[in-house]
């Protein structure tokens, strides 16, 4: 009889350890990883666009990437579709993907550039950009240009050059002397180097 009471104590400690973590169960926020699952359709499952006009997230610096999520939310970045789908979202969520997809290695898929613009683009790229873009552009504290799909990167700078993106620290002079040093190439000489680096 002692053996069974004791078993039965077992039993009805741990039905009674899993009713009181059950509350928290429930309540626990979901990963950023279950979050992100939203964002695949565009931006791929693990943030490696396979599509020319969306761009890649995957190792993206996290601070960047909140800080662009809040932008879309607040209507302060210019978009087809992200304003509607940040607003879906808290501070906090937008940290849990920013983590999950900073984790994520980044997949480049190739396509066509023009040689001889990509390397006009490249000396125009140390001379004006490289502080800020590091090493050609790779993912860092200031986004991802290399290998970034060319349409996305054309529509970005085009946003900015028409107004309906606020440029940001900096930039606006340095692309502006870029065209002044190159002329109305000079954008796109820009993206044929970003696009040529794989």
């Amino acid at each position: 009889m002692n053996r069974e009471n004791t078993m039965i104590k077992k039993v009805r400690n741990l039905i009674m350890a899993f009713v009181a973590m059950l509350p928290m169960a429930i309540m626990a926020a979901p990963s950023g990883q279950a979050l992100s699952f939203t964002c695949a359709g565009c931006h791929g499952t693990d943030g490696s666009s396979v599509g020319p006009s969306m761009p890649a997230i995957a190792g993206m610096d996290p601070e960047v990437f909140v800080d662009a999520m809040k932008a879309y939310r607040d209507k302060q970045r210019n978009s087809t579709i992200m304003n509607r789908i940040a607003k879906a979202y808290s501070d906090e969520q937008f940290k849990a993907m920013a983590w999950f997809f900073a984790s994520q290695r980044l997949y480049l898929q190739p396509q066509e550039y023009d040689m001889n613009l990509a390397k006009r683009g490249a000396k125009l790229h140390d001379k004006y950009c490289e502080k800020c873009h590091e090493n050609g552009g790779r993912p860092g504290d200031a986004g991802t240009l290399a290998g970034q799909w060319m349409p996305y990167l054309e529509y970005t700078m085009d946003d900015f050059i028409n107004g309906k993106r606020k440029w940001p620290r900096k930039m606006k002079r340095k692309v502006d002397a870029a065209i002044d040093e190159e002329g109305q190439d000079a954008v796109s000489t820009l993206i044929h180097y970003y696009g040529s680096q794989q």
